[in-house]
């Protein structure tokens, strides 16, 4: 197929000297998403793709089983706010979950009011929501409405009991949700101004959001900047309100990195006062869980890599509360009897219960791969927790934080029929080399009396944990036949924060070095083969597959990259990027450029190569991880590649990074990516 792919222009006058290196950069007009000739280029390689992916026998299965799958009728986790209960609920046809609400849990049960349907607020089903919070008198519903799957956010207000739309928007945020003042009078927001775009294909390099506090029913120009880092464009700040109303608190965090700073503001006669800096330096991660009289509750790795829960005076002297354990701590709530933790026990989720001392531990037997929600608040005694399999996606719970009782919510999901998923073998192994513990999940019905069509998943940064959770393409995957493998690797949340260290800056080729060894020891124990393996990652796990397919292109038949970062000495010049300096280090450090100048995809790619058949995914509009990454990488794989395997992208229109993304793009998405590993590891849905 090489001689078929579309021309891609080389600008070979583009070089640039870097640390006393010469980079070259051929394709750097595929860096503007809004040129007529890079939309041509789309339009000319999505033409390629669908030419070649018509003609694989196992696309009509694939697409059918992910319509089936996608069909299926599900529910969200409920939450409680402000005297009202809310869930999001999809009987299976609709783009968009809708969101229900109801006075109390038997009435959301009993099916509840539609709140508002997002499938409404655009024709393609393309926008979506984000986020939602309840003003604390409950009357306003604030909801941020992302759209064609942009990271911005508008905020808008509805009417809880009745549904009416109030007219109140505030537009140009990002990364956060409406928090509302006791008074219910108005809300903070992360302002980022967007130079007058915010559609989504914007990709200047994003500057410092700006805390701003909204009053309800002014214009936005008039909302009051509470605290900015003009000096530093790499700073985030999380706002939330302490539970006995006393405290603004804000998080403050530099980039993706895990540390943290901690302020108070207190709140008094519907104003902000002068911040308490309990922590004022870049050093833990700590997150604020609760009040305790006039101690805060923190949960934070200062001193244990895991994590522990302490209690703290705002001078920030800490006091154990429960100490670091065998779990990596996940999240730790309030609840009306103390605390709801959870940690994570060798990648497998643990829930908790704890008395506001610390004592009375017990652990909840609610079962499940993955965590898909805790809901919480020192306001009431019910818990919510939202659980996922494999191949099942969210059972949800409600716990009693006083007693530890609970049950499962099935009268939740809609009524309906749809995909029955297999019966699966989960098993945990361990690569015994580099000591990588990863998830082997087949069809119940299979043995591995001969090597089967593997695809293995991965991530490694920013300490995200990567679970045996539900993703929609596991169960088609699953159903055909093939095999699937869950890595754990360094750089993810699995094991706590020296878990992470072990797979960032300087040391994230441990990050690639662990996938190619689970890769090998799925060889060696005639799991697969060569032949018939395929590796899949998102953003930085498209990163992931970007590097090992340079690095080890012999150990692969198939390549999935999705939304990766390819482009490791531009990366932090577009939309938030910067921010990822954390995991990454930036390209302007020489010492750190030749780390990422030695892993980087797009120039790691050697002609004379024989690569695996690879199939790039990303959006047009995502402004996140910016498409120009997997262009510049799938223009010059295409230029380089020796073998006959093909290599094509496949970029979704009107899309973003993932969040959002209507149920028949993910289903058609998936089809396309499953089909493409099936046809090229020899996988015949059976």
């Amino acid at each position: 197929m090489t001689s078929e792919y579309p021309e891609s222009r080389r600008d070979e006058r583009i070089v640039e000297t870097l640390h006393g290196r010469e980079i070259a950069d051929p394709y750097r007009w595929l860096e503007d998403p809004d040129s007529a000739e890079t939309k041509d280029w789309v339009r000319r390689q999505n033409g390629a793709t669908e030419t070649e992916l018509s003609s694989y026998p196992e696309r009509e299965w694939f697409q059918q089983t992910m319509t089936a799958i996608l069909a299926r009728p599900r529910a969200g986790v409920p939450a409680q706010e402000s005297g009202w209960f809310f869930v999001g609920r999809n009987d299976g046809t609709q783009a968009q979950d809708v969101v229900y609400v109801a006075d109390s849990l038997q009435g959301l049960l009993d099916g509840g009011r539609v709140l508002i349907d997002p499938n409404k607020l655009s024709e393609d089903g393309t926008d979506s929501l984000g986020s939602y919070t309840v003003s604390p008198d409950g009357r306003y519903f604030a909801y941020g409405l992302n759209e064609s799957g942009s990271d911005w956010i508008t905020f808008r207000l509805l009417e809880v009991a009745t549904g009416a739309e109030v007219d109140d928007v505030v537009t140009q945020a990002k990364f956060c949700e409406a928090t509302w003042l006791p008074d219910s009078s108005a809300y903070l927001y992360l302002h980022y101004p967007a130079s007058g775009r915010s559609e989504g294909t914007e990709t200047k390099a994003l500057g410092g959001g700006q805390l701003k506090l909204h009053k309800v029913g002014t214009p936005q120009e008039d909302d009051q900047l509470i605290l900015s880092f003009p000096e530093n464009d790499r700073i985030f700040i999380g706002p939330e309100v302490s539970d006995d109303d006393r405290y603004l608190v804000v998080t403050i965090s530099e980039g993706t990195d895990p540390a943290t700073r901690l302020w108070l503001y207190p709140i008094a006669d519907g104003g902000l006062g002068e911040p308490i800096k309990v922590i004022d330096e870049f050093r833990d991660e700590t997150a604020f869980v609760r009040m305790s009289g006039d101690r805060l509750v923190l949960r934070t790795d200062r001193d244990a890599s895991r994590g522990r829960v302490v209690t703290s005076d705002l001078a920030g002297t800490f006091t154990d509360l429960i100490p670091e354990g065998e779990g990596a701590l996940q999240s730790v709530r309030g609840t009306a009897a103390g605390l709801a933790v959870l940690s994570l026990i060798d990648a497998q989720p643990v829930l908790s219960l704890y008395d506001l001392d610390g004592g009375n531990p017990r652990v909840v037997p609610v079962p499940g791969g993955g965590v898909v929600g805790l809901n919480a608040s020192p306001k009431h005694d019910e818990v919510f927790v939202g659980l996922s399999s494999t191949t099942d996606p969210t059972v949800s719970y409600v716990v009693s934080a006083a007693s530890g009782e609970f049950r499962a919510l099935p009268e939740l999901v809609p009524a309906g029929a749809g995909f029955t998923s297999p019966e699966i073998t989960v098993t945990r192994r361990v690569e015994p080399g580099r000591e990588v513990p990863y998830f082997l999940i087949s069809r119940a019905d299979l043995t591995f009396d001969q090597p089967r069509p593997t695809l293995m998943w991965g991530y490694g940064g920013f300490r995200i944990p990567v679970l045996a959770d539900y993703r929609p393409g596991w169960p088609a995957w699953l159903a055909a036949g093939g095999v699937l493998a869950i890595t754990n690797l360094r750089g993810g949340g699995e094991y706590g924060s020296s878990w992470h260290d072990e797979g960032r800056l300087a040391n994230k080729q441990n990050v690639f070095d662990d996938f190619i060894a689970v890769g090998e020891h799925l060889q060696k124990t005639k799991v697969t083969t060569p032949q018939q393996l395929a590796i899949h990652g998102r953003s930085n796990g498209g990163l992931l597959v970007g590097a090992v397919m340079t690095q080890r292109p012999d150990l692969f038949a198939v390549a999935l990259p999705g939304v990766g970062v390819m482009d490791m000495l531009r990366f932090h010049l577009f939309t938030v990027g910067a921010a990822w300096a954390s995991d990454f280090g930036l390209p302007d450090d020489a010492a750190q450029f030749e780390d990422l100048v030695a892993y980087s995809p797009l120039h790691n790619l050697r002609a004379g190569t024989s690569y695996p058949a690879t199939l790039v995914v990303t959006g047009d509009h995502d402004d996140r991880v910016v498409p120009l990454h997997s262009h510049k990488f799938m223009a010059t794989l295409q230029h380089v590649q020796a073998g006959d395997r093909p290599v094509l992208s496949r970029i979704e229109v009107n899309t973003g990074h993932g969040f959002g993304k209507p149920a028949a793009m993910v289903a058609s998405e998936w089809a396309d990516l499953l089909a493409f590993a099936a046809h090229h590891t020899g996988l015949r849905p059976q």
